[in-house]
């Protein structure tokens, strides 16, 4: 049975309107890499999954540390990952 996440909720902030759900670390059973840091969320740690309010398909969900969401706007763009 899989564990209960966080409610969707509607954020509306300065680059549009997003829809976000905070991910229990119980709940948080695969590691992932946020864009705000780019560095590993690992499995078990608590954040939240945020993508635009007007693309609701699961290709533009990302995971993000909770700060980072939170910050996002008044940082300066990381490093480039190469691929």
């Amino acid at each position: 049975m899989p564990l209960p996440l966080g409610p969707e909720r509607a954020e509306t902030w300065s680059d549009g309107d997003w829809i976000v759900r905070r991910i229990p670390g119980a709940a948080a059973t695969k590691a992932y890499r946020c864009p705000g840091c780019d560095q590993e969320i690992p499995v078990g740690t608590a954040h939240v999954v945020a993508w635009p309010a007007e693309a609701p398909g699961v290709d533009l969900r990302r995971h993000w540390h909770r700060t980072c969401w939170e910050q996002r706007l008044n940082r300066r763009p990381g490093p480039a990952r190469r691929g």
